[in-house]
């Protein structure tokens, strides 16, 4: 798994709209741009190739191929791919940056911009959606975007987010928002124990040692960690596991105990209760109702 080592402050501002409406940008992995951050601009963000771990508020989950997300203003996010030392991916992400000032114009010319308000206003917490042809046709949307310039590009970006709009298969992430999350005056340091965080939590990861790699008190670290990603130490560590244990249950063969070692839990007990906490559910039956959910879309299919 490769480490990102960032310097740059995790306000990133945008400066290059050279008077168009959106920012379209497309990059691969690793990348500079990949690092926790936030911004003024609404970020509408495709996933395109690889897998791996998505940060968005206090929200731990994965993203694969296909994946879809929109954060709102300020909401810090970051995506890491989980791939072999020295592997490359020429593009892995396509995203469409815009400001509220483009639907605060934009409404009180053309009301019909106003149906994007409620998802808008959920976006502070972070979307991911789910339907698989909201997925499919946003994806084939995105790029027609990409190609296209001018009011085209403007065409094809708002039948995207009408679309969106209309979906009801998605998933609010963050319990908390932009303004319950800390300031940008220690990014550094939060990017450097998100990073060791990532490269080290399926083996035992005591606070200790996270606190001794950025120079600081375990005490310090702790409300530090706390006060920059809206969860505890202990917390952040067991989502990150438990979302590593869903990624391992889509295998059907692999048992539970297997499962529960490989995600960084030194016992069964402690690791069915923090799944349960989680995903309200046992990991046998989360598993179920995956092969369930996939049964049903292949019939579909």
């Amino acid at each position: 798994m490769k480490g990102l080592k960032t310097t740059d402050p995790s306000y990133e501002l945008m400066d290059d709209h050279h008077g168009n409406s959106l920012i379209y940008r497309q990059h691969g992995f690793p990348c500079p741009l990949v690092r926790w951050h936030n911004h003024k601009e609404y970020e509408l963000h495709l996933i395109i190739a690889s897998a791996g771990k998505v940060f968005i508020g206090d929200y731990v989950g994965n993203f694969g191929p296909g994946s879809l997300f929109l954060t709102g203003p300020h909401l810090p996010h970051n995506w890491i791919s989980q791939v072999a030392d020295g592997e490359v991916v020429a593009k892995r992400d396509m995203l469409v940056n815009f400001t509220d000032e483009l639907f605060e114009a934009g409404n009180s010319v053309f009301s019909e911009l106003r149906r994007l308000t409620p998802m808008l206003e959920r976006s502070q917490y972070g979307i991911e959606f789910r339907c698989p042809n909201t997925l499919a046709e946003a994806s084939r949307l995105m790029q027609k975007l990409a190609d296209s310039r001018g009011a085209t590009r403007l065409g094809y970006f708002f039948i995207m987010l009408e679309l969106l709009a209309e979906c009801d298969d998605y998933q609010l992430l963050s319990g908390a928002t932009s303004s319950q999350l800390g300031d940008d005056n220690h990014s550094d340091r939060t990017n450097m124990a998100v990073n060791y965080i990532f490269e080290n939590y399926m083996r035992e990861l005591p606070l200790e040692e996270v606190a001794s790699h950025l120079s600081m008190k375990p005490t310090y670290f702790s409300r530090f960690f706390k006060r920059a990603t809206g969860r505890c130490y202990v917390e952040f560590v067991n989502s990150l596991r438990i979302s590593k244990s869903c990624e391992l249950l889509l295998d059907n063969e692999k048992p539970v105990t297997d499962i529960c070692f490989e995600s960084g839990f030194n016992n069964l007990s402690n690791f069915n209760r923090r799944f349960q906490q989680l995903k309200g559910m046992t990991p046998s039956r989360y598993r179920h109702l995956v092969e369930q959910r996939l049964t049903e879309q292949n019939l579909a299919g």
